[in-house]
């Protein structure tokens, strides 16, 4: 169904992002104790293998932090974060970047994040949204965005990509924060604002 998500829709859901997406910063200020400005989010449906173009260069090695999500509205929340801010992250928190400690704090960011994000969403909508245990992988973008993604599309080959970026003052150091609604779930998502009416 979001192949033909209307502007009207994208706009709605856009702003749903900006709001979750605040809160997802506030919470990381609090964490690390630092200000973090939140750009504007970008939201689009597209093709599967767009999305993934769409989501930054391909080749690119990135840390990402996946939590598959429950609920209402089943997907996935992807943080990703390139090397330099992943260890900008970790030594805000004392720990050495690469190590099993280090992957354990970044997952701890996504979880925080994630679940903040989450929970602004839904008191917005009233839907449930709940997120489970973070993942980190590293690797190229286009692996670990490609699997995400697919993932949470599930047989369909579009997909619903809310993608906001959270930047630290001062630090070198923005993660692209990205949530990835199941297809069948848009609607719900859309539904409590009056953008959406199911049809058989």
């Amino acid at each position: 169904m979001t192949g033909s998500l209307t502007d009207l829709q994208l706009d709605a859901l856009r702003e749903l992002a900006n709001i979750s997406s605040g809160t997802a910063a506030t919470s990381l200020s609090q964490l690390l104790g630092r200000e973090v400005d939140l750009n504007v989010p970008k939201a689009f449906a597209l093709p599967l293998a767009d999305a993934v173009d769409a989501a930054g260069d391909p080749a690119q090695e990135v840390t990402g932090i996946a939590l598959a999500v429950e609920g209402d509205v089943p997907g996935a929340v992807l943080l990703l974060v390139p090397p330099a801010g992943a260890a900008t992250l970790c030594s805000l928190l004392g720990v050495e970047p690469g190590t099993e400690v280090g992957d354990s704090a970044l997952g701890e960011i996504g979880n925080i994040l994630g679940a903040a994000y989450l929970m602004a969403l839904s008191s917005m909508t009233g839907v449930q949204m709940l997120p489970s245990t973070p993942q980190v992988i590293t690797d190229l973008l286009g692996a670990i965005v490609s699997t995400v993604l697919a993932g949470a599309v599930g047989h369909g080959d579009i997909a619903l990509v809310l993608d906001s970026e959270l930047d630290i003052t001062g630090e070198p150091c923005a993660i692209s924060f990205m949530l990835l609604p199941d297809a069948d779930g848009v609607g719900d998502l859309l539904a409590p604002l009056g953008l959406f009416e199911a049809t058989d």
